[in-house]
């Protein structure tokens, strides 16, 4: 079982476009020491999408030997059925500890379909499997109860924020599991999921994806505790300052969720490298924009 702050790491880049593998193991490294429950390697913040097999096996491989046991690494699968299946197999071979399924490439399919998808990606090794609830992979009630009861898979994540089904979801694969001993988890899989945290944590809802943990570790952790404790005026702080704001950023080109934690990376110290296309990277005055946000959730802090 999943506990505390859970880590996406990006994946850095030389300044010619290779995985640099150095700076990714210093990232996890570092990262781990600061205090996360879960790495999740190689997921949207990582640039799955942008990953051919031997990277993606390589980006694992470097991500478990980073974490040495510390805390568990899950790592992303999914888009093709025929890729996810390879993928799932090679996280596998590369020591993950679990897997988490993303959409299927491109096209939109019935709930059954995306039980079936799911079904097929889970049946290629033991590793638990956390289902991603977003984009063209949106699931009913009844889906993921269904889903929920596939053997391996142990968790559902929710990127939709539609909190009205996400009321619907939960108890629903909470009836379908009772009794049955299986622990599952739920996720806010929300990009910058601070933000919508507290309306999550209502429908019982504890984990969540942290992407400013990559680049603002203590920033991250000083929310999750104060979501914990309740302590309501620094959660409401932390968002106006910095969560918000970043918001805001994120929203201005498509692809930024991703961009703009690797520019966060980069202006902590290490040299994260570019995006991928078809990302872009932001430009030199939304950097400062961001080392401004970041210094404001900081002096809330102070």
């Amino acid at each position: 079982m999943l506990e505390g702050v859970l880590f996406f790491p990006v994946t850095p880049f030389t300044g010619t476009g290779e995985v640099d593998l150095d700076a990714l193991r210093r990232h996890v490294a570092a990262g781990v020491d600061a205090g996360p429950g879960g790495v999740f390697v190689a997921c949207g913040t990582g640039e799955f999408h942008a990953l051919d097999l031997d990277e993606y096996a390589a980006v694992t491989r470097t991500a478990v030997d980073a974490v040495a046991g510390r805390v568990p690494v899950y790592a992303g699968v999914g888009g093709a059925l025929g890729h996810a299946r390879q993928f799932a197999r090679a996280a596998a071979g590369a020591g993950a500890d679990g897997l988490l399924l993303m959409p299927p490439y491109l096209v939109d399919s019935p709930a059954a379909g995306l039980v079936a998808y799911a079904r097929a990606v889970a049946g290629e090794t033991e590793l638990p499997l956390i289902v991603y609830n977003r984009s063209n992979a949106r699931f009913d009630e009844h889906s993921a109860a269904e889903v929920a009861q596939v053997p391996t898979v142990a968790g559902f994540k929710d990127g939709t924020g539609d909190l009205d089904l996400l009321a619907r979801i939960v108890p629903a694969v909470r009836e379908a599991l009772s009794g049955s001993g299986k622990d599952f988890q739920f996720f806010n899989g929300m990009p910058t999921a601070e933000a919508s945290q507290p309306a999550y944590r209502a429908l019982g809802v504890r984990l969540y994806s942290s992407a400013a943990f990559a680049f603002a570790p203590d920033l991250s952790l000083a929310f999750h505790r104060a979501v914990e404790e309740g302590d309501d005026t620094l959660v409401q702080a932390l968002q106006a300052a910095f969560f918000h704001p970043l918001v805001r950023l994120r929203r201005r080109v498509p692809g930024y969720a991703v961009s703009l934690v690797k520019a966060g990376v980069t202006l902590s110290g290490l040299d994260a490298g570019p995006v991928r296309p078809p990302l872009t990277p932001l430009t030199a005055a939304e950097t400062e924009e961001l080392a401004a946000v970041v210094a404001a959730g900081r002096a809330v802090l102070a």
